[in-house]
């Protein structure tokens, strides 16, 4: 979907500047990003940013990082957060405007609890594979992100999507820790907080369905070869 530019993108990125990340150098210190020290929590396509609003609210005690590629639809979620500051405990929320390529280089391996991928691009071609962000490419990128015992965690309405996710976890060795196909009727739904995306095409009786997963813990990967 072709994404409408924005009057005056930059200067309004600008009079946010103080919860972007501009300085692609800062990641490798993640520690230096927030006044506190907490788990660190990676959102990779943040869209608009309710999802990432939302859980910096809800859970006060975590470090937030929203990741966008599109830097208009970054400038929305970032006037969004700038306008929700004070419902925020603590100053837990930054964002950053770039494709998810770079945190390989850029982010300090094992400083991440958590990441979540919610609704990206399912790119349906079959020679768009690769671009799909549970290709094993970005698997093993995000294997390096996160700490030992840290989490992958999916939302999609997208079957194809979700059927390719699972067999790439399956190729790369991950655990599925807990899936569903309806996660708006699962044990989880009370949890959920949701993109507005989802709000909008749950709203139509879309189900939403979604998996967590795990990476081998060091030497896993040699056992069970």
């Amino acid at each position: 979907m072709r994404v409408r530019k924005k009057k005056n993108g930059a200067q309004r990125i600008e009079a946010c500047s103080a919860l972007l990340i501009s300085d692609k150098e800062a990641l490798s210190s993640p520690e230096n990003i927030f006044d506190d020290s907490a788990p660190l929590h990676l959102e990779i396509g943040c869209g608009k940013g309710n999802f990432a609003c939302g859980m910096a609210e809800k859970y006060p005690d975590v470090n937030f990082i929203a990741m966008e590629k599109v830097s208009d639809v970054c400038c929305v979620a970032l006037e969004k957060a700038m306008k929700r500051a004070e419902d925020r405990e603590r100053d837990n929320l930054r964002f950053l405007i770039g494709d998810a390529k770079i945190l390989d280089e850029a982010m300090k391996p094992n400083s991440v609890d958590c990441i979540y991928l919610n609704f990206s691009d399912p790119w349906p071609k079959k020679g768009h594979a690769k671009r799909r962000l549970t290709h094993s490419s970005f698997l093993e990128i995000y294997r390096k992100l996160l700490r030992e015992d840290g989490i992958l965690k999916l939302k999609t309405d997208n079957d194809g999507l979700f059927a390719s996710s699972l067999e790439q976890f399956e190729l790369c060795g991950l655990e599925i820790v807990w899936k569903t196909e309806n996660l708006h009727e699962s044990e989880m739904a009370e949890e959920n907080v949701m993109t507005e995306y989802e709000a909008n095409f749950s709203s139509k009786g879309v189900t939403i369905k979604s998996a967590w997963v795990k990476f081998p813990k060091v030497g896993e990967e040699t056992e069970n070869a």
